[in-house]
């Protein structure tokens, strides 16, 4: 069996920094154009070097998205901004449209060409005419089920890749034209406003203002959403179809995700290739993707089709526990400076996320000021020292339970 590689989405570089921290072997990102996420931090192109520079000395791959579908207008930016990417050491590219990707080659024909889920790959027969043409990875449509990918990759020699945790899109493959008809902000070229999240009622158009009861909750009914992808029990499956690698959504989703999800799979694929004979699932795992923000868990169409049990009819997001601070260093005193992300006061219970599902809890007893004077409360953006549990190291989160 080949160990699938576990990717990570990096939606800045603090992200990115992050999601090798806790054990990527690969990170995908995106430019401040092309892409699907257009509404993340993204790279700048002197970023995108310096996130390569960083991931390359620590053995992670970096990929870049330009899987936007552009018009007529755009061709001539994309071009010079191809260009742009040539000149970075990346380990692919990620496109869509047929267009782009004839334009990627022609650029960068020593680039390896990655195709997006956006190209809704749902067969082998498509899978096979994207390889003959080039493509080094195909990243399988989320509609395809475990024995669609089995066949797959019984009949095509490209490198698969499949999502296997975190939110998804109500549409067929992402193809979502909901936001620019609602919002004037076009799905397709990275600028979802995220309806499918909004809050929706019925009404009878002869009676207008009187809502009726098909509501869930108080809040109201939200018809459109689903609940997030986790596929962390079926990791002994995914291995044994032939995947080669395992993708987490999520570059708009904050370092407390990237670091509870990359550690959770790091530590299940590791296990698994450890000892495959009594590899057995740890409820733990699943426990821990619980305390991040998410809308409950589903397998998606990994099983078979969803059933209704798989649409989610709550508009509240499931979180147990908020990011507290990142530590950013450690003093030659032993001391730790820690960036603060939610306020901080002494009594506060504290959980410490490390790498290789490692943690330490603790009651925060006091911390000071950079200057080294005493500090009540910290705030939101702010730098402080404090005393921290052997084995800390810098990158390592802080969090707390929500109150």
């Amino acid at each position: 069996m080949k160990k699938p590689e576990l990717l990570a989405p990096a939606g800045n570089l603090e992200k990115l920094r992050i999601a090798v921290h806790y054990g990527a072997d690969a990170v995908y990102l995106g430019g401040k154009s092309f892409g699907l996420r257009n509404l993340a931090d993204n790279f700048t192109l002197d970023e995108m070097a310096r996130a390569a520079d960083f991931a390359h000395a620590r053995g992670v791959k970096v990929y870049v998205t330009v899987n936007a579908f552009p018009d007529n207008s755009e061709i001539d930016s994309l071009y010079r901004y191809l260009e742009e990417l040539d000149a970075l050491p990346l380990d692919g590219l990620i496109v869509a449209d047929p267009g782009v990707f004839s334009m990627v080659t022609e650029v960068s024909p020593s680039k390896p060409v990655h195709l997006s889920t956006q190209a809704n790959t749902t067969n082998w027969k498509s899978a096979r005419f994207w390889q003959e043409r080039g493509v080094k990875r195909i990243n399988l449509a989320r509609e395809t089920t475990l024995e669609g990918i089995r066949e797959t990759r019984e009949r095509v020699e490209a490198e698969l890749e499949v999502f296997v945790h975190g939110a998804m899109c109500i549409s067929y493959s992402g193809r979502c034209l909901l936001s620019s008809v609602m919002s004037d902000r076009p799905a397709n070229k990275g600028e979802c406003a995220h309806p499918c999240r909004w809050s929706y009622s019925l009404v009878e158009e002869t009676r207008p203002g009187e809502y009726f009861p098909v509501m869930e909750d108080a809040n109201g009914t939200f018809i459109f959403n689903s609940k997030d992808l986790c596929l962390i029990q079926f990791l002994p499956e995914l291995v044994g179809s032939g995947v080669d690698s395992l993708k987490i959504e999520g570059r708009m989703k904050g370092i407390h995700y990237v670091a509870s999800v990359v550690r959770v799979y790091r530590e299940a694929i590791d296990r698994f290739f450890d000892d495959p004979q009594n590899y057995r699932f740890r409820p733990e795992w699943l426990e821990e993707l619980c305390k991040i923000s998410h809308r409950g868990y589903t397998t998606g169409f990994f099983l078979g089709p969803p059933r209704n049990l798989d649409h989610e009819y709550h508009s509240r997001y499931l979180r147990s526990h908020q990011l507290a601070g990142v530590v950013e260093e450690e003093d030659s005193d032993g001391t730790f400076v820690v960036a603060v992300r939610n306020r901080l006061a002494p009594g506060d219970d504290i959980e410490v996320v490390a790498p290789g599902m490692k943690g330490s809890n603790f009651t925060l007893e006091s911390f000071q000021n950079l200057d080294g004077s005493p500090a009540s409360v910290a705030h939101p953006n702010q730098l402080i020292r404090m005393e921290l549990p052997p084995g800390t190291r810098p990158l390592d989160i802080l969090r707390r339970k929500v109150r």
